[in-house]
């Protein structure tokens, strides 16, 4: 059994579903949460997560042995869900549409809980995933089933929030109907702009994160095709005063998001790899940048493989995107008679 460690005066408390290796929690905590359950299935990612909050999340949220843990009080719920299609078209069955996916295990656990707001990240596709069928069903659901209060979802990018990465991601919020919520506006972008530079590393770095010839040779030839075809896929270099691509899993996340660092003095492979270490300097970002690039924290420990370690910041949210607009959903709510009346606030 795991114990969560509570602030002694929280200004609100929070769950974490599909909570990977602890995003949200970071930045929910900064604004004065607590957490007081979370769960991810993924068994690296709790280790992660472990590593870093000293608790192990609980395991799969579509088990009731999971959500039994969950207290029957909590002022948000968080979810990062994965974006998957419904298997009914149209409204036909109302809430039960969303059975078989895993929102409706966000959907479930807010009709149970019933906490005074909750707050859902996704892909910036959901709004056309399925000829927007998705998305039209998550809003009627909340909505209409639950009985939310439900502003147009808001794509924000990352880079617009202290980050030099272009990463877009749609936010829904909502309050339960109770609390009279009738607006709610996101955060405005921060007019400072970061780049690349601010996030690279300071000392030089292993020659395992430099291209091989072959392989920087293959990445010219698949570009060149592409091209050809008037296509602009393919790997891209990231100047030091430039904006980092989005960091997505697989490895495509991360050629697209190749740097020239020229600080290598010793070019002995050191993977096995077949041909020479390329002399022009170009490399793949370090799992710790794409952490910096989350805005995640230079103590934040990284206790996996650099190949699992890419897949777990790839998988995160953008740390101080999601806090400002945690932030807002504060705001939010302690100017609400009803929600001060409940308590919660320092």
């Amino acid at each position: 059994m795991m114990s969560f460690a509570y602030s002694e005066v929280p200004r609100f408390t929070f769950i974490d579903l599909f909570a990977g290796i602890g995003g949200f929690r970071m930045a929910l905590e900064r604004l004065g949460g607590n957490c007081v359950f979370s769960s991810e299935w993924d068994p690296q990612a709790q280790q992660t997560y472990k590593a870093n909050f000293g608790e192990r999340p609980y395991g799969d949220i579509t088990l009731a042995e999971t959500k039994q843990h969950i207290p029957e009080e909590f002022d948000v719920l968080c979810a990062g869900f994965p974006c998957q299609a419904f298997s009914i078209a149209g409204r036909r069955g109302g809430f039960e549409d969303t059975r078989g996916t895993l929102f409706f295990e966000v959907a479930d656990v807010i009709n149970q809980k019933r906490p005074k707001a909750f707050f859902l990240e996704n892909v910036k596709g959901l709004r056309t995933h399925d000829k927007g069928k998705t998305l039209a069903t998550i809003l009627a659901t909340l909505r209409d089933d639950l009985g939310y209060f439900v502003p147009e979802p808001r794509v924000l990018n990352a880079r617009d929030f202290g980050v030099p990465q272009n990463r877009e991601r749609i936010f829904i919020v909502g309050f339960r109907s109770d609390m009279g919520v009738e607006s709610f506006d996101y955060p405005k972008p921060t007019l400072s702009t970061v780049t690349f530079k601010e996030v690279k590393e300071t000392q030089p770095v292993s020659a395992k994160y430099y291209l091989s010839t072959q392989y920087l040779q293959t990445l010219i030839n698949h570009k060149k095709r592409h091209e050809s075809k008037g296509n602009g896929f393919g790997y891209a270099i990231i100047p030091d005063d430039g904006v980092a691509n989005a960091i997505v899993v697989g490895g495509m996340g991360r050629e697209r998001n190749l740097v020239y660092d020229h600080r290598l003095t010793n070019f002995t492979p050191q993977t096995n790899i077949k041909s020479e270490v390329n002399r022009e300097g170009i490399r793949k970002m370090t799992p710790r940048e794409w952490a910096r690039l989350q805005g995640f924290p230079d103590d934040f420990k990284i206790v996996v493989a650099d190949t699992v370690a890419y897949k777990q910041f790839g998988n995160s949210v953008a740390i101080p995107a999601v806090q400002a607009t945690a932030e807002k959903i504060l705001e939010v709510l302690e100017n609400n008679k009803t929600y001060k009346n409940l308590g919660h606030l320092l």
